[in-house]
């Protein structure tokens, strides 16, 4: 595989997640009232616990995209 087509995959992959981030984000912030029941009955946790969870799991995706897509593409970009 080239570099060129390494790095195109790579802006793809960043695009796509973000994308999925953006829509989860969405999902949970204009969705919580009728989501949030579901997932406390499902994981057994309340509401400070549950908001917590939500958001421990938006800040974890936003870092592995940072890590995982933009930063090696990025170095890709500048190195080329």
């Amino acid at each position: 595989m080239t570099r060129e087509a390494i790095t195109a995959v790579l802006g793809w992959c960043t695009v796509l997640n973000t994308g999925v981030l953006v829509f989860a984000s969405l999902w949970l912030v204009l969705l919580r009232g009728q989501v949030s029941p579901i997932h406390s009955r499902m994981f057994a946790l309340d509401a400070d616990d549950l908001a917590r969870a939500y958001f421990q799991y938006l800040a974890n995706y936003k870092v592995a995209i940072v890590v995982l897509n933009l930063v090696p593409y990025l170095a890709l970009r500048i190195s080329a």
